[in-house]
């Protein structure tokens, strides 16, 4: 099972909205829930729980060269601007 968190600035209200969308994408592409698990915090929480996920979703720009996971802008999540780029992404970096 793939374990993706999903991080925002404060890890509550906007990573639950991208977690949400995040769902409803990859249900839309057929992929069950039981294939994966989410995470949420936030930003700052990233570089300690990395090593517990195989993919980092973030809704505000995020770089750090301490995390060894990929990491992917999920802005479109929330503005539904380029959401099938990153939900092939998602699906590609994960083996989906």
């Amino acid at each position: 099972m793939k374990k993706i968190l999903v991080a925002c600035g404060a890890g509550v209200v906007t990573s639950t909205s991208a977690m949400n969308k995040l769902q409803e994408e990859l249900a839309n592409r057929g992929i069950a829930q039981d294939e994966y698990t989410l995470g949420q915090s936030s930003v700052a929480q990233i570089e300690s729980l990395a090593g517990d996920y195989d993919l980092v979703i973030t809704t505000t720009q995020y770089d750090n060269d301490a995390v060894k996971i990929p990491v992917i802008n999920g802005l479109p999540l929330l503005t539904n601007i380029g959401i099938d780029q990153v939900i092939d992404e998602v699906i590609d970096k994960l083996d989906l």
